[in-house]
């Protein structure tokens, strides 16, 4: 079972590429608040951004910001069951059942899902639809993914639904990736 959030700082870089992740996450009035920021270079163009996402108790993603340092911005809501609202209050049904957030990037977003539904091998694979957010369009679209406790609070599975990337994500007591084979490597 992982430990209550605590404040806590981890950093994690790229596997490609140069850049940097720097996040803290703990308790706040939305019971878990992580605020990260980001740089680094994928694919040729050169990034800056920050996010911050807030949780309830049970992991569940109920609001997420997105900044650039071009100026680029987006923030949604959820009641934490799967309904998503923009800044100015409006409905997104596009994206009804989408109770975790993937966002691009950041090996941190695997938590959020590892942490709500605290799988062990026993419960076999969770398929689910996540709110995926591209950081080089910001336009948000669900997709599908599947995770696999392989060890009690050590080793998760991450698959695409479409089978296009599989990765063995082994967590620290909190959680956090601590590698994302290929992707990400903690410092």
């Amino acid at each position: 079972m992982f430990r209550r959030p605590s404040l806590k700082t981890v950093r994690w870089r790229p596997l490609e590429g140069e850049g940097l992740e720097h996040l803290t996450i703990g308790p706040s009035d939305a019971s878990i608040r992580a605020s990260s920021v980001l740089v680094g270079d994928r694919g040729g163009r050169p990034y800056g951004l920050r996010y911050s996402i807030d949780c309830d108790a049970a992991w569940a993603v109920t609001s997420f910001s997105i900044d650039t340092t071009d100026g680029l911005r987006l923030s949604l809501a959820s009641d934490g069951n799967g309904h998503w609202r923009d800044d100015g209050g409006t409905a997104l049904p596009a994206f009804d059942g989408c109770i975790d957030i993937d966002l691009a990037g950041t090996p941190f977003t695997n938590t959020l899902p590892i942490r709500r539904l605290g799988l062990t091998p026993a419960d076999g694979t969770a398929k689910l639809t996540m709110l995926y957010v591209p950081f080089d369009t910001f336009e948000p679209f669900p997709d599908g993914q599947n995770y696999t406790c392989l060890e009690e609070d050590g080793l998760y599975r991450y698959e695409a639904q479409d089978r296009s990337f599989t990765a063995d994500l082994p967590v620290d007591e909190d959680g956090l990736v601590i590698d994302y084979p290929t992707l990400f490597q903690r410092l």
